[in-house]
């Protein structure tokens, strides 16, 4: 027998979204099977009560036992012993469409009363036992929302310890009630099985007893048939009695547990201050007026640089804030313990979030100045952590205001500059999207690293807090290739990979190239990337080290034929190279195309902006006229070489862009 999908009893205290998903899961596969009991029980019925057009009522049940194949269980179709034998059974009923008015005594014994007492206890205690969860969720809700609002200044330790042992008693009912509600669900799964495959046991042993027809040959193989089903139907209980077991062992262990997992801010352990990742539930302030606010409780997660919240039911987490060179603090609000503020690093956004317990509140505060300082970044991040504890310490003693970053502190201008367009094919969308099959092969190979590791906090003994100027290159560092070139612009970018793709004529395969770069770097826990900087000229697209200033990878414009941003996240952008195969001896080759993904410090935009800027000059090279006209209506240097571009970077092209000074906050 296939193995029975189960919900873990351990999950259960925690009750995170991703159990909820799960439990939904279960929930909508226990909605049809009911569906389908009902369906395949009047059936049933129909047999029983329907003696004058008994041929036809079993040609109908013959019909929808072979529908037990096509139910959209949502753990997944049944398995094939019992499809195989529900078919078998569908067969035999189709074959004894005959039947007598006598068997209708046996038929309601043997055929009906299974699956209704099935469907009455089963079914309805499934349905009983998800009420009172629902109930139990409800109170403990109930009981958090007013433990939240436990005052700081004023604390009185008789209401706090009644709200503190409410909480401890309708967290212990939910976790009782979950547990019983989790046990049925599982054990639901081994009496469906039971419950379609008895009934018709009963039904064609009915049959057979009736009618004793004689023929030893029929009789043969239908008692070989129904022992097999026999058996089978014991080893599923005797599976369901051990599963059982196994459950109330399980229950009993955790509900032996000190009453102190039931009760928040009551944890003993240490707070550890040098986490990279952290998960649970905050409360958030969000505004419903003027001056009114409300505080929700959702499960919030790091991932990356990148703060995520994910809502009860939800299948994934949503983005709520980049963490990169943002302030973390704990304030004074609204006379709540353990809030503390998240700020982005122009101090235009900012969120107020409230932890459950001390030793929460410290560490998420720890934590997200640990993925402020993009610490995840480096090749150690735990002993740049701990160098770093320091900090983290005083970022926990509560202040009671905020003050804007520095002049100095890295602003970008999320603003979009005019006219920027990704190129001229690449605004052209396809009337319908093509499938990710017919953009990359499955399977498809991803190269992550491509430079040299470059880590921010390899030199920790710096002064004045400021790094090297990633743009500051000379023009002894240009190449003949550059000094002839009309554009010159450098971008700070993270590599994020590069993989081939079947065509560089849509930006679908970028989007799609993302996608699965993303979701690889996702699932292998590849959080590391290095910085390098991105020289766009008139002529090339060049990779290049900032700390060795070696080129890495160069490519010609002329091979680059599509570009793209990001639709949603503007950070990112990619680009497709072709290139030439000759593998299979062609004297020209086959055309080949790779896709190369970046994440960039800037938008994506202002890359793709400039790289469609190089290709126009070199179509206007062709004709003088236009390369004057084009000219005309840009800036250039004093010297007249270089286009001036309006970046966050400030005058990059000459190499004069002041250095940057790194966040502390």
């Amino acid at each position: 027998m296939p193995a029975v999908h189960t919900l873990l009893l351990e999950e259960a205290l925690q009750d995170s979204p991703q159990t909820r998903s799960l439990l939904s899961v279960f929930e909508e596969d226990a909605g049809t099977l009911t569906d389908y009991t009902n369906q395949l029980l009047q059936s049933m019925q129909r047999v029983y009560g329907a003696q004058s057009e008994m041929g036809l009522a079993t040609e109908q049940l013959s019909r929808q036992l072979l529908e037990y194949e096509k139910q959209n269980f949502a753990l997944g179709k049944g398995d094939e012993e019992v499809i195989s034998t529900l078919q078998q059974f569908a067969k035999t009923v189709g074959e004894l469409n005959t039947l007598h008015s006598e068997l209708a005594t046996q038929m309601a014994d043997r055929m009906i009363f299974p699956m209704i007492q099935f469907r009455e206890k089963d079914l309805t205690e499934i349905s009983t036992l998800r009420e009172i969860f629902g109930i139990a969720s409800d109170e403990h809700e109930a009981a958090m929302v007013k433990y939240s609002r436990l005052p700081k200044k004023k604390e009185n330790e008789k209401v706090k310890a009644e709200l503190v042992g409410e909480v401890a008693y309708s967290r212990r009912k939910q976790h009782q009630a979950s547990m019983q509600y989790y046990c049925a669900l599982n054990a639901l799964q081994y009496r469906k099985r039971v419950a379609m495959l008895e009934p018709m046991l009963g039904y064609t042993q009915a049959q057979i007893n009736f009618y004793k027809k004689g023929i030893d040959l029929v009789s043969k193989k239908m008692d070989s048939f129904l022992a097999s089903v026999s058996s089978m139907t014991q080893n599923i209980q005797a599976q369901l009695d051990s599963e059982a077991e196994a459950m109330r062992m399980t229950q009993r262990e955790l509900l032996s547990m000190e009453d102190t997992v039931y009760m928040p801010d009551r944890d003993p352990a240490p707070v550890n201050r040098t986490l990279i990742q952290k998960a649970g539930y905050l409360n958030i302030r969000n505004k419903t007026g003027l001056v009114t606010t409300a505080w929700d409780r959702l499960y919030f997660f790091t991932q990356g640089g990148n703060l995520m919240c994910q809502p009860r039911g939800a299948v994934a987490g949503g983005m709520v804030l980049d963490l990169d060179n943002s302030s973390v603090m704990a304030v004074e609000c609204e006379d709540r313990r353990y809030c503390f503020q998240i700020t982005s690093p122009n101090g235009k956004t900012s969120m107020i979030l409230q932890a459950e317990s001390k030793r929460e509140y410290e560490e998420w505060i720890c934590t997200l100045n640990n993925i402020s300082r993009q610490i995840y970044l480096t090749d150690n991040p735990e002993a740049v952590a701990i160098r770093l504890n320091q900090t983290a310490i005083q970022a926990v003693t509560p202040i009671t205001s905020f003050e804007k970053r520095g002049e100095g502190s890295p602003n970008p201008d999320r603003a979009k500059p005019g006219g920027m367009q990704s190129s001229s094919g690449a605004s052209q969308k396809t009337s319908s999207a093509p499938e990710p099959e017919d953009l990359i092969v499955p399977g498809t190979p991803i190269q992550f690293d491509i430079m040299l590791p470059a880590s921010e906090f390899q030199d920790q003994n710096r002064t004045g807090g400021r790094r090297t100027n990633p743009f500051g290159e000379t023009d002894d560092d240009c190449s003949p290739e550059s000094d002839d070139s009309l554009l010159q612009q450098v971008f700070a970018v993270r590599f994020l990979g590069s993989m081939a793709v079947r065509s560089g004529q849509s930006q679908e395969v970028i989007y799609e190239a993302m996608r699965q770069v993303l979701a690889a770097r996702a699932i292998h826990n590849i959080f590391k990337t290095t910085e390098s900087h991105l020289m766009v000229t008139s002529s090339s697209l060049r990779l290049i080290d900032p700390q060795t200033q070696v080129t890495r990878i160069s490519f010609q414009l002329q091979e680059v034929t599509q570009f793209a941003a990001h639709q949603e996240n503007g950070r990112l952008m990619g680009f497709v190279v072709e290139g030439r195969d000759w593998s299979e001896g062609d004297e020209e080759g086959e055309p080949s195309f790779s896709a190369f993904v970046f994440e960039s410090n800037t938008e994506g935009e202002k890359i793709c902006y400039t790289i469609s800027l190089g290709k126009d000059i070199i179509e206007a090279k062709k004709d003088p006229e236009a390369l004057a006209q084009l000219l005309k209506n840009m800036p250039l240097t004093n010297e007249g070489k270089f286009l001036l571009l309006n970046s966050e970077t400030g005058n990059t092209a000459n190499g004069g862009a002041p250095d940057e000074e790194e966040s502390e906050a």
